[in-house]
């Protein structure tokens, strides 16, 4: 008999990744499977057939199998984590009804009917308005109402992705509480679905039975089917375990069970995440999210597309470093980090408000980069990105801890862009924290898996499984004259270029 694993199911934007590991927190195996691209019949429109994502789950896991097959018996739980406020509607059948439209998809409903009067006038009480407008707009599922009424009705239930692909492993439609990060009509501080009374609940308006059942992490979703057995090679009857969204992983994933470490995944999303016992809203009417840890709360700011910035300098602006990166055989990514030793902290000037997405808070915000002059060139364009990304995650911070009464004293990092040792330490520069990082960047997987680990009793609790699972081998320290810089661009300029802007963006909106 080999020794305990845990099985994790990464279900990504772009792939699905199947890993192995043991209870150090060691990867004994990993797959992945790309997806093909999403599908946009309209511009800013992304879709995807749910099927993909089945095909891909089921041939990761029987690569992984094959890899894998002298330890394959040593696994003793399953669990999986997953992109959040993406949703799958499926029939009486469990069969996909249409396909499934994307978190990063920007359609918008037109929400031409009111909702009810009182709460309606509720929300203009208390200035949420504008915010409960915007938020109607971009629920998909008000969206498929509205325009795919035929398709809506046949709906039976509109799943998380989570919950579908816990579906084709288990036969059940079940969820995690600690999953539920959309648009949906989910109560965040009692953490279950709301009642058709609540106010908020016309705001999104799904018919209470479309939703699954929630259990808490760490809990039982249900066994591994004999159908799923025969798909993915895992045998039939193994248990699982309930985990939580792909960034609440990661914040698990990277060791953060303390309030006073905030947790920072440079991925496609950038965000910043505090862990709290105590139900703290991270800004003003955005809820906190439940954490993998039962009983605890993690409010998070996001900044909307993040590191996804970087994919877009590269295809605007950067094709030809892409040419010479292939040709050293290593990531444009890597190529270009290296600018970031030829221009200066603050970039000559330029500074970048990153927000080419829409931002919750402030759906009428553009992005915008201010400070050109003649000696500016793309290094400073793309220093200026990385530098906004960061200062709009400071801001994040400052504000959860003002809300919260918290205090960050170091930060943990997730996310593709973890593994640049560059942008690692300029993230501490910016902050002036230490910065940690984990002995992997799969940190997503790393937390499903202590979940899992947990909810079969291979450990006690969190404590114990983390002191053996997760090991941090870099500690990025800032540099203090280069801290005292950011710290004077932060306060001086970059908070007070969103209010000095707000009104014209609410105007160019407008025309």
């Amino acid at each position: 008999m080999s020794s305990p694993l845990a099985l994790a199911f990464d279900c990504g934007t772009q792939s699905m990744r199947a890993i192995l590991f043991d209870k150090l927190g060691n990867i004994t195996g990993m797959a992945t499977e790309q997806y093909p691209p999403c599908s946009s019949p309209q511009f800013g429109w992304a879709e995807q057939e749910a099927s993909v994502f089945g095909e891909a789950l089921f041939r990761a896991s029987s690569a992984l199998r094959e890899k894998c097959a002298d330890i394959w018996d040593g696994i003793k739980a399953v669990s999986l984590t997953a992109i959040r406020d993406t949703y799958v509607c499926v029939d009486k059948n469990m069969e996909p009804v249409r396909p499934v439209i994307m978190w990063h998809d920007q359609r918008e409903a037109e929400c031409s009917d009111p909702i009810p009067a009182g709460s309606a006038m509720a929300f203009q009480l208390v200035g949420m308005s504008d915010f409960v407008d915007q938020q109607r707009k971009i629920s998909k599922s008000n969206w498929i109402r509205e325009n795919e009424p035929e398709n809506w009705n046949r709906t039976a239930m509109y799943l998380p992705f989570s919950a579908y692909m816990t579906y084709l492993l288990t036969g059940e439609p079940v969820d995690s509480v600690a999953s539920q990060a959309g648009h949906v009509p989910f109560d965040f501080k009692n953490k279950r679905w709301m009642d058709t009374g609540n106010i908020k609940y016309p705001i999104f308006a799904i018919e209470p039975e479309k939703l699954p059942k929630l259990v808490e992490p760490c809990e039982r979703l249900g066994t591994i089917s004999a159908a799923a057995s025969a798909r993915t090679g895992i045998p039939e009857g193994t248990p699982v375990i309930a985990a939580g969204s792909d960034k609440g992983c990661g914040t698990l994933g990277t060791g953060c069970i303390s309030s006073n470490v905030a947790s920072i995944n440079f991925g496609t999303a950038a965000s910043i995440q505090l862990v709290t016992p105590r139900y703290v809203e991270p800004q003003q009417f955005l809820p906190a999210y439940p954490s993998v840890i039962p009983k605890f709360y993690t409010p998070e700011v996001q900044v909307y597309r993040g590191y996804w910035m970087l994919n877009w300098f590269i295809g605007e602006f950067a094709q030809e470093e892409k040419r010479l990166a292939g040709q050293e055989g290593i990531a444009v990514e890597d190529y270009l980090n290296r600018w970031l030793a030829d221009t200066p902290p603050g970039a000559d000037g330029l500074m970048l408000q990153p927000y080419w997405g829409a931002e919750l808070r402030m759906p009428e915000a553009r992005g915008s980069m201010i400070g050109f002059n003649d000696h500016h060139t793309k290094k400073h364009i793309y220093r200026a990105i990385v530098e906004g990304i960061n200062f709009d995650l400071m801001r994040g911070l400052k504000t959860m801890e003002q809300r919260s009464g918290l205090k960050a004293t170091q930060l943990a990092v997730s996310g593709g862009g973890s593994r640049s040792d560059v942008l690692c330490q300029l993230a501490a520069d910016m902050f002036g924290l230490p910065l940690k990082r984990v002995q992997t960047h799969e940190t997503s997987g790393l937390g499903c898996a202590i979940a899992a680990f947990i909810g079969v009793g291979e450990f006690k609790g969190f404590a114990e499984a983390i002191k053996s699972m997760v090991h941090y081998k870099d500690t990025f320290r800032p540099d203090p004259e280069k801290q005292r810089i950011y710290a004077g661009l932060y306060d001086r300029i970059y908070k007070r270029i969103y209010p000095r802007l707000q009104l014209l963006y609410k105007e160019m909106k407008r025309l």
